[in-house]
């Protein structure tokens, strides 16, 4: 790449309109700047396959990266001490102040719309394959994310890539870091919730250059030096609302149950009455009974008629009576 289009490359960079994408403040206390460092220019062959610390890194197709994303020395005019990272994530830059008027460029990928800060921080920590823990809010929105609620260690697959630059302010962690990606297409767009991503690669040469106690600077999105903390709106608030107002739903639901049943209920009692009370004494009951009693006293007549030829056998013997019949009786004899 020519000078002169490093040079053009670097003019547009610092004309661009700027935007934030970590949270910070300004420092009220100035950590003690890191060393110059020399600047030199990258050798070819900066996003080869590598093994770091038991891991594979693979190659990354420089031929699908933008040159303006690649790292490279540039000429950068600033104010700030070697060592200070500046970031501007409107052009998706990260600039490592190295001496005067240059600096590494590094291409990143920003937080999406809704997660944009600006200020200043300082790397407070730096870890190799660090572990990954989604914080809580996250999770919310990616429910399938709670299987790393208690971290996901660090390897080929994990978001933070293969280092990590924990970033504080005031002594305050807010949970943004720039740290490395295997997602080295996303590097140029607006990809991450907050944190600043670079090629793995490159996070791996920008951990071996700041040490702890460096100063990070995130411009705001008009290209200024910040003035203080500027974060994002906090998400936990809105995610509590949609739950509030569906309970008055749940509760008018419940009350139309008990008028469906109201309005049921009269059409099973009238018929009730009718079926029951009407035919039950007339017929089955009350008219056949006195029919039944009425021929037994009938059955019960012929029987004195039969009795009194019996009375008679008596006539018969009035004959062996030896004196008169006295009212058609025998008198007995003196």
């Amino acid at each position: 790449m020519s000078v002169f289009l490093i040079r053009a490359l670097a003019g547009i960079a610092v004309a661009a309109s700027l935007a934030a994408c970590v949270p910070t403040t300004t420092s009220s206390t100035k950590a003690a700047e890191p060393a110059a460092m020399a600047a030199t220019v990258p050798a070819e062959g900066l996003y080869l396959a590598t093994s770091d610390n038991g891991f594979a890194v693979p190659t990354v197709p420089v031929e699908k990266v933008p040159d303006e994303f690649e790292r490279q020395v540039v000429d950068y005019p600033s104010n700030e001490a070697p060592g200070t990272v500046i970031i501007n994530p409107a052009a998706k830059h990260l600039f490592l102040v190295t001496g005067k008027g240059k600096a590494i460029r590094y291409g990143i990928a920003v937080g999406k719309a809704g997660f944009e800060w600006s200020g200043e921080a300082l790397i407070t920590n730096r870890r190799p394959w660090p572990t990954w823990t989604p914080p809580p809010e996250m999770i919310a929105r990616k429910p399938e994310l709670s299987k790393w609620e208690k971290g996901q260690p660090g390897g080929p697959t994990n978001p933070l890539g293969a280092r990590a630059l924990y970033l504080t302010t005031n002594g305050v962690d807010y949970g943004y870091r720039i740290h490395g990606t295997p997602d080295w297409w996303s590097i140029g767009k607006n990809a991450s919730s907050g944190c600043i991503r670079m090629i793995n690669q490159d996070v791996m040469d920008l951990y071996s250059r700041v040490p702890d106690g460096a100063k990070v600077v995130v411009l705001t999105r008009d290209g200024q030096m910040p003035k203080g903390l500027t974060l994002p709106p906090p998400a936990p608030k809105k995610s509590t609302a949609p739950k509030a107002a569906a309970k008055p739903a749940v509760a008018s639901a419940q009350i139309t149950v008990p008028k469906l049943q109201t309005l049921a209920a009269p059409a099973f009692t009238k018929p009730t009455p009718a079926a029951v009370v009407t035919p039950a004494p007339v017929a089955a009951v009350v008219t056949p009974a006195p029919a039944a009693v009425t021929p037994a006293p009938a059955a019960v007549t012929p029987a004195p008629a039969a009795a009194a030829p019996a009375a008679a056998a008596p006539a018969a013997a009035a004959p062996a009576c030896k004196v008169a019949l006295v009212n058609g009786v025998c008198p007995p004899s003196n």
